[in-house]
Parts: C-alpha cells; sequence; structure tokens
C-alpha cells in the first residue's frame, strides 16, 4: 500500500493516477474524503488521522506537515514503513541562513534521511501551478500585479512531478537520490503571462497586462492571502535576486527518470486555461 498525502494537490492528484494505472493500491489522504472526487479504487482517510496500517512507502508533501514531520516519522517507524519520497525544493540546494523556505526543506530531508527508511528526496523548482494566485486579476482586470516581473525561473509541470514520484515509490531507481527537477526552459515571470495570454486567444490590443508593484504592496498581499510572513519574505528576496537573468539550470532528470522530455510551461497554460476565464 502506497499512502499518498495532500492527495488532491497539485503533484498528489496526478500521482494518485499514475500509481493506479501501475496498478498499485493507493491509500489518499485529504482533509475531506468525501469531496475529494479521487478515481474509484483509492482507498481514502481524513489527513488528521493519518493510517498507517499496511503501508509500504509513503509520498510526503510538506504542506500536509509544515509543523513538521516527527509525528509521522515516529509512526512510520512503529508500522513498518519501508521508504519515503518527499516532495522538497530545489532552493535547499541554496546554503543561504536568511532563506527560511530552504531551511524548512533542507530540515524536513534531515529528519527523513535519519529516519532509517529508504528515502528519496524530490527537489523541483517553481510549480507552473503557481500562476494561478494570478487567476482572479486576469479574469477580473486582465491584469497581473508583479513585483519582479523580470524574475526568471525554470517553471515545472506538476504531472512532470508525479511522474518521477511514482518511479520513486514503485522502482529502486531512485533510492537516496535528491533528484533536481525543472522545466524544459528558464522564463521570466513577465514571459510565462505572455504564454498565458496566448492559450487564452487573446486577440493583439487585448493581451493580459503586467503592473508593476513595489515590494512592499507584494509582501502586504501575500501575508493577506495567507502566506506566513517567513515564507512570503523569502519568496519575494529570492524573485528580486532572480531578475538578474539568473535561474535555476535546465536539468535533465525528468527526461532521464521519465523517458519523456519535460513538459513546457506552454502546455501547462493549454491545459489551464478554464482556470483564466
Amino acid at each position: 500500500m502506497i499512502l499518498v498525502t495532500g492527495a488532491t494537490g497539485n503533484v498528489g492528484r496526478p500521482l494518485v493516477d499514475a500509481l493506479l494505472a501501475a496498478g498499485a493500491p493507493v491509500r489518499a489522504l485529504t482533509r475531506d474524503p468525501a469531496r475529494a472526487d479521487l478515481p474509484d479504487g483509492v482507498e481514502t482517510a481524513r489527513t488528521d488521522e493519518l493510517p498507517l496500517d499496511g503501508v509500504d512507502a509513503v509520498f510526503l508533501n510538506p504542506a500536509v506537515f509544515w509543523n513538521g514531520v516527527g509525528e509521522l516519522l515516529d509512526r512510520a517507524a512503529k508500522e513498518g514503513v519501508r521508504r519515503i519520497v518527499t516532495l522538497s525544493s530545489a532552493s535547499a540546494l541554496t546554503d543561504d541562513p536568511e532563506n527560511f523556505i530552504a531551511a524548512h526543506h533542507r530540515d524536513m530531508e534531515a529528519q527523513v534521511t535519519g529516519a532509517g527508511v529508504e528515502f528519496t528526496h524530490l527537489r523541483p523548482e517553481a510549480f507552473a501551478a503557481n500562476c494561478l494566485q494570478w487567476a482572479e486579476g486576469i479574469r477580473r482586470h486582465g491584469t497581473v500585479l508583479l513585483p519582479y516581473p523580470q524574475a526568471r525561473t525554470t517553471p515545472i509541470h506538476e504531472a512532470d512531478i508525479a511522474a518521477v514520484a511514482a518511479q520513486a515509490l514503485l522502482t529502486d531507481e531512485l533510492l537516496g537520490a535528491f533528484p533536481l527537477l525543472t522545466g524544459p526552459r528558464a522564463l521570466s515571470f513577465a514571459e510565462q503571462v505572455r504564454l498565458l495570454s496566448e492559450a487564452l486567444g487573446r486577440e493583439p490590443g487585448s493581451e493580459l497586462r503586467v503592473e508593476r508593484i513595489s515590494h512592499d504592496s507584494a509582501l502586504e498581499g501575500m501575508i493577506a492571502g495567507g502566506v506566513p510572513h517567513a515564507a512570503a519574505d523569502t519568496l519575494l528576496k529570492m524573485f528580486r535576486e532572480a531578475t538578474d537573468g539568473a535561474a535555476t539550470p535546465v536539468s535533465p532528470e525528468v527526461e532521464r527518470i521519465t523517458g519523456r522530455p519535460a513538459r513546457d510551461f506552454a502546455e501547462w497554460a493549454e491545459e489551464h486555461v478554464t482556470a483564466f476565464r
């Protein structure tokens, strides 16, 4: 049995599908199983119950355990869980002591590594789905408010993360590995807005617009939206540092592991146009 935490999330949901397609038994954790709308054949359970009986492997989404993974690891040891695959972050590659996000993911990795189980730590770059935070502004005004529109990331399609996670859970190929996962090219936020505009079929003269806002205004908006202050501050500092053209280099790991090229952001945009209309 494979336990998928965050099973209705951007990575968890396609991972459930990938595991089912491979014939693996899946137990999906979600806050509200009655509304999860998961496929037939998936066993569902509440996240706060954390049922580990009969579980061999766990997909660990840190967003579900933001306050720490200690309870999960203690219970996993008692229940005989053999393998944990963590959804870490490319930010773990930086050793900046002030980078809150990097420190959080490195700490999670260290706890799992020291827990005496088989492990794989997936280190994806920015999720393509991060741009969903622009959806309301696009729907209402056709405008995206950005403090650093030229900040560059190497956005990855969440289905590619899920495909790698499935390999790590189902095979021994990635035991002890820390694969860096990126999309096929670096893009600025402004370029991502342009690709969304093209996917939406915006005619010349009615393209989506980027409006520059201040660092402080962006920080206030993120905090108001529920992002912890430390995380919001760290993200904005990372975006500011990425405005000089630097971005996480394109990694070959998605294609090496899955046998297919990483999906482009433009493909993600085409698949998600309904969220922006």
